[in-house]
């Protein structure tokens, strides 16, 4: 569609996700809480791992990173969700609407690189345990954690420059409680079939190399731990990767379920319910998961609690 026939939208009205008042009033007592929960489970994880001596290892460096990119693209929504359940106007400016999306597509890219490093991690810590210092070290971690930033960095900016050169005519009504794409592709004029194309192909692609990289790793994983004699051996080198299996099934199984799906099937009502899920429970999830049936985050935080009643 020419230029000319756009109309230039300054402004976003975000429908949100119910107009119903009682409908309101339950949704943001449950999600203040559980955006409370996000704020200091993550930033307790991330304080933690930094304070403790014992946990400077590279697992606890990825996971810092973890609780960092659950942070970011849940801040980015969550607020503004809450205040919008109760303003007579809700509204976002086109500029905020851009960066609210591209902030949630960096750091949720980035975080699903980051389980494909994580789980690379652990096979060098199960397999090559004698080498694993000197295979994982500072340097090398660092580099994959600039590989997996920069990844997200580079996608999240094609699908934001791609959504900024389409046409928005007609209603500026985005029947979501964010920016998302499918919702903003929906509000467009002009074809998208780019877009959808760049979506299925570049965010495919990560999906597949990090399911991809995960399997590999347990496959090799579960090769070693078979040769460990001990039952109390494989156990504990099980135990070690439930926790990031569990994350890995939660985050992926939302993902392929929001995003790899023709726009014909798309129903935003039921759209607007997995997005939270992914954007405000899954970040809530993440670090009680890993700080449950972790001993080291556990002794982490007892000798934490002893240092500030002492």
């Amino acid at each position: 569609m020419d230029g000319e026939n756009c109309s230039s939208l300054t402004e976003f009205q975000l429908l949100g996700i119910s107009n119903n008042p009682k409908v309101k009033v339950a949704i943001f007592t449950v999600f203040l809480g559980v955006y409370l929960i996000i704020l200091v489970a993550n930033l307790g994880m991330i304080t933690l791992i930094r304070m403790d001596a014992q946990l400077q290892t590279p697992m606890y460096f990825f996971l810092s990173h973890l609780s960092f990119c659950d942070l970011c693209y849940s801040s980015a929504i969550g607020p503004k969700m809450l205040v919008d359940l109760f303003a007579k106007n809700q509204t976002i400016p086109f500029i905020g609407c851009v960066l609210q999306f591209y902030t949630f597509c960096m750091f949720a890219d980035s975080e699903c690189l980051l389980l494909a490093v994580m789980a690379f991690d652990r096979y060098q810590a199960i397999s090559n345990p004698l080498l694993y210092t000197v295979n994982m070290s500072n340097t090398v971690c660092s580099m994959l954690m600039a590989g997996v930033y920069l990844v997200g960095i580079v996608d999240a900016l094609i699908h934001t420059t791609l959504a900024l050169r389409l046409c928005y005519c007609g209603s500026n009504e985005i029947n979501h409680f964010f920016c998302d794409l499918p919702p903003l592709l929906l509000l467009s004029c002009s074809d998208v079939q780019v877009n959808e194309l760049t979506v299925f192909t570049v965010f495919g692609f990560i999906e597949l190399s990090t399911i991809s990289g995960v399997l590999v790793s347990y496959c090799y994983i579960i090769l070693s731990v078979v040769k460990i004699r001990s039952t109390e051996g494989r156990f504990k080198a099980f135990s070690t990767c439930t926790s990031h299996l569990t994350v890995v099934a939660i985050f992926q199984g939302t993902m392929l379920f929001m995003y790899f799906r023709p726009s014909s099937s798309y129903s935003l009502d039921q759209d607007k319910v997995t997005s939270l899920f992914y954007t405000l429970v899954i970040p809530m999830l993440n670090p009680l998961i890993y700080s449950l049936r972790n001993k080291d985050v556990k002794a982490a935080v007892e000798k934490l609690k002893n240092k500030v009643l002492i």
